[in-house]
């Protein structure tokens, strides 16, 4: 729809601009978009793969980069075609605590929750959890982590009209309330990486790989200045490849530092920093 046609018509009283669920095809910018924010909220390893006693329990802070998404990928091609950029960037780091269980077997249970603690103007209710094994290759004191993962939730954000655009007296969101969207980071996937040991063990290098399977979905949940409401939704399938190196340090028994570099070549580049502390098992 051509931009100068809303405002003609939104002032014919009865008259809604056409909704419907949209489907963007995989080269869109909202494809782009939906990839890029599914790079950081990857539930991928936080550190060096670990042969972890039954019960035993870690504590860790994970803190992880949020890539900018640059106004023109922002600015939607499908969905909202004529529409200007969504607002996307809430803030620079995603906090999220994770807790890793020991389990009979060698096997590690991993999960994650960022509580709906609100951040200008976004809030999250994001999990994430893994299911892991670490296997020694051979002689090498080398470790082999194989983990299957999946990240699911919502955040509600004002994506589609926030403050500014409220004010933008050229946009449909001019005049209307806040948008208050829900944005859902779906995702599963499996990774594998290769760990190994210097300084006597103080230092883990780690590298790998995986496959990330992105379910991302968006409901529009705005009003505009005519009392009509959006609820459009917003779906797309994405398939990424992604890689991952990084390295784990302990200054001192039991406490871990991990710094990481995590990116699906074709989106984004994420780093994470993780703090962690082992309770021991038994």
């Amino acid at each position: 729809m051509r931009p100068w046609l809303i405002p003609l018509l939104l002032a014919i009283p009865g008259t809604a601009l056409a909704q419907g669920d949209c489907f963007p095809d995989k080269d869109s910018h909202e494809a782009s978009a939906f990839a890029i924010l599914g790079v950081p909220l990857a539930f991928g390893p936080a550190s060096a793969p670990a042969s972890r006693p039954p019960w035993s329990v870690q504590l860790a802070i994970e803190t992880s980069y949020l890539p900018n998404i640059d106004d023109s990928t922002a600015t939607p091609t499908i969905c909202r075609a004529g529409k200007g950029p969504e607002n996307t960037d809430f803030a620079t780091l995603l906090p999220r605590p994770r807790l890793l269980l020991g389990l009979p077997g060698g096997l590690s249970l991993e999960a994650s929750w960022i509580p709906p603690i609100t951040v200008n103007g976004a809030e999250p209710n994001v999990f994430g959890a893994s299911l892991g094994r670490s296997f020694m290759l051979g002689t090498s004191g080398m470790l082999l982590g194989l983990r299957l993962h999946a990240t699911t939730g919502v955040i509600h954000a004002p994506i589609t009209c926030d403050e500014e655009a409220l004010m933008d007296t050229v946009s449909e969101c001019f005049n209307g309330m806040l948008s208050n969207d829900e944005y859902h980071p779906n995702s599963f996937g499996a990774d594998a990486s290769v760990g190994w040991s210097l300084g006597g063990g103080s230092l883990q290098p780690f590298l790998g790989g995986g496959y990330n399977v992105l379910h991302p979905r968006f409901r529009v949940n705005f009003t505009n200045q005519f009392g009509q409401t959006d609820r459009r939704r917003v779906a797309v399938d994405l398939n990424r490849a992604v890689l991952f190196a990084g390295v784990t340090w302990f200054p001192v028994s039991r406490f871990g530092v991990s710094g990481q570099i995590y990116s699906a070549p074709s989106d984004a580049v994420t780093g994470r920093i993780t703090l962690s502390y082992g309770l021991g098992g038994h």
